[in-house]
């Protein structure tokens, strides 16, 4: 039997290219509960367009590889590069996005316009995912951060960036905390005194516009119903918006996802 070949990019919880003989919902149910890799947790990837080609990954020599099992089953993956390879990806060949939940329930997110409307000044949490997975404060809105983070001359960035916002009421938990210093934190694995400082330190710098939280972006214990706006890829060349669904839609079109999001 014939499979179609498939091109995807892992995001989370690793970065990598690879080929696979599966669809884009078997893939992400083969990776979190099929695999005789162990796995538990978040899956973010993209379906990449079949027709990308860059001499950076030796992509028509690993699809001449990727041949189905001699049991007949389809080969699920092929890897083809590990490193660097969001910087090598051309943004137009990202054709749809995919997030899973731990239980393997996959909602596939298309591509759209970035038309949102920011008050100069707010602070936001972004959750950087590839190659970079670390959490930091910010008052760059969703868009400019983006540049930021991609700047040659950053030191802490990448030539290219996959992160998310993380939803927080910045005011309403600084007003919380204040009255209740033993209130849990509103993002995992980060202690909420170091949040409600950090906050307050970018508040009253007005030249500071961003503040580390955590080496890791915690993006695994982070529910999906949390992320803000969506999911960006960035470079200094353009971006790419991939929104996220408001809960109602995502509960009458992916009802398994949505119970486990």
């Amino acid at each position: 039997m014939e499979y179609n070949k498939h091109l995807y990019a892992i995001l989370y919880p690793s970065a990598a290219l690879v080929g696979s003989q599966l669809s884009a919902t078997d893939f992400a149910h083969h990776f979190i509960t099929g695999s005789s890799k162990f796995f538990s947790g978040k899956l973010i990837f993209a379906e990449i367009d079949g027709g990308f080609r860059n001499p950076y990954f030796p992509i028509e020599e690993s699809l001449a590889e990727l041949t189905h099992h001699e049991d007949g089953r389809p080969k699920a993956t092929k890897y083809i590069s590990t490193y660097r390879v969001l910087e090598h990806l051309e943004f137009s060949a990202i054709k749809k996005l995919y997030i899973s939940t731990p239980e393997g329930h996959t909602l596939e997110l298309a591509e759209g316009a970035y038309d949102k409307h920011h008050e100069p000044g707010l602070i936001r949490v972004y959750a950087e995912i590839s190659p970079i997975s670390m959490m930091l404060l910010s008052d760059y809105n969703f868009a400019d951060f983006g540049k930021f983070i991609t700047d040659p001359k950053n030191r802490v960035g990448a030539p290219a960036m996959f992160y998310t916002q993380i939803e927080l009421e910045v005011d309403e938990f600084l007003k919380e905390i204040q009255a209740n210093p033993l209130l849990p934190s509103p993002i995992p694995d980060l202690h909420p005194g170091i949040l409600s400082k950090s906050l307050l330190e970018l508040k009253h710098a007005p030249d500071k516009h961003t503040k580390g939280l955590s080496p890791a972006s915690s993006l695994g214990k982070v529910s999906f119903r949390n992320i803000r706006h969506g999911f960006m890829f960035a470079s200094q060349k353009g971006t790419k918006f991939f929104p996220m669904p408001d809960l109602k839609t995502i509960e009458e079109k992916n009802f398994k996802f949505w119970k486990t999001m």
